[in-house]
């Protein structure tokens, strides 16, 4: 299709503009054996690997000094959450607790931290509202999933990408069906986006990490995606509502799933991987988290993710590269400064 060939239309802001952050191609990784044990999450030492994870990422010698690189008592601040898999492999209470206290001693208010994920059932069914401290809020985009999702409730109409990619059923000149926007959440709840994607393969896009629970967790309309994902995740992620408000990624891999995701249809492909990846270059951190899910599967004596076919479609990795051929970050391994601790 070409770049060309979509519009991005966000204010009166348009094309594909690079926001890799500060730290471009950097990604830390924080391993801590105690995180899982009896197999449950072990808050401690998750907490203990966020806070080490945030100070490697950005050299500051505390905490709190370091999440003030990325939020401050003025911003409004939400948390994109991953819930698809559970109860195997997803958001958990531990990792969304432990961000909450990191932006709470950045001088957010608790009031001003929004969790959200796009689907007020799905938010509610996996309990995330429980899971919150008093005065932190929870926001969606749309009650429920459905196969179509062109509603526009909830989304905003001046904030959008427009792509030649429509479902079989519709024309290109529906513009409801060329179209995909913004949620409101993203565009007039939040000033600073925290995401928090989990450590998993998936069956169309080889791997779901954060560019995707961006480009299909903030839009509506992404059904049509599935099978060119390389011409949908990019422009939707440059859409500068996103692009410019994603700070900072937190790559959940205490649990992976190397097969047959996003959802866990075979608890024998989950494993333990108790490793958290910091970033604020979603193409680098993706980039990174194939590398560690192919090599999960070449132990397995499985195929790498690229010449896998785990439904109707082939899988898709090359959107990692394409976002960054795109301005969006470092797709190149050879260039990602990869850091390792272990607690």
């Amino acid at each position: 299709m070409g770049y060309a060939a979509f519009r991005s239309s966000s204010r009166a802001q348009t094309g594909i503009s690079p926001n890799p952050g500060p730290y471009r191609g950097r990604v830390i990784a924080v391993t801590d054996a105690k995180c899982i044990r009896h197999d449950e999450y072990q808050a401690a030492p998750i907490r203990g690997m966020v806070q080490k994870g945030i100070c490697e990422l950005t050299g500051t010698a505390s905490p709190d000094e370091a999440w003030k690189r990325f939020v401050g008592p003025d911003d409004v601040v939400g948390i994109k959450m991953s819930p698809v898999g559970q109860p195997f492999v997803c958001s958990s209470p531990q990792m969304l607790n432990a961000v909450i206290e990191g932006l709470l001693t950045a001088g957010v208010k608790a009031t001003n931290i929004i969790v959200y994920e796009r689907y007020r059932e799905i938010l509610e069914n996996t309990g995330i509202p429980k899971w919150v401290p008093e005065g932190v809020r929870t926001a969606w985009a749309a009650d429920a999933y459905n196969d179509i999702q062109q509603d526009i409730e909830g989304y905003d109409p001046e904030h959008y990408v427009d792509l030649p990619l429509v479902l079989p059923q519709f024309d290109l000149d529906n513009i409801k069906a060329r179209r995909s926007f913004a949620a409101q959440f993203i565009t007039r709840q939040v000033t600073k986006l925290v995401n928090l994607p989990v450590l998993k393969s998936h069956n169309a896009a080889g791997v779901t990490g954060a560019l995707k629970n961006l480009s299909h967790g903030l839009v509506n309309n992404v059904s049509r995606s599935h099978s060119n994902l390389a011409d949908f995740i990019p422009p939707v992620v440059s859409l500068p509502v996103i692009r410019g408000k994603a700070v900072l990624h937190i790559l959940d891999g205490t649990r992976g799933l190397y097969d047959g995701g996003p959802g866990v249809t075979k608890p024998d492909f989950v494993w333990d991987h108790k490793t958290i990846y910091f970033a604020t270059d979603p193409v680098a951190m993706d980039r990174v988290g194939l590398s560690v899910v192919d090599e999960k599967r070449r132990k397995s004596r499985m195929p790498r993710i690229a010449d896998a076919k785990m439904s109707s479609f082939k899988t898709q990795p090359e959107h990692i590269d394409a976002a960054g051929k795109a301005g969006l970050g470092e797709w190149d391994l050879a260039k990602i400064e990869l850091r390792t601790v272990k607690l």
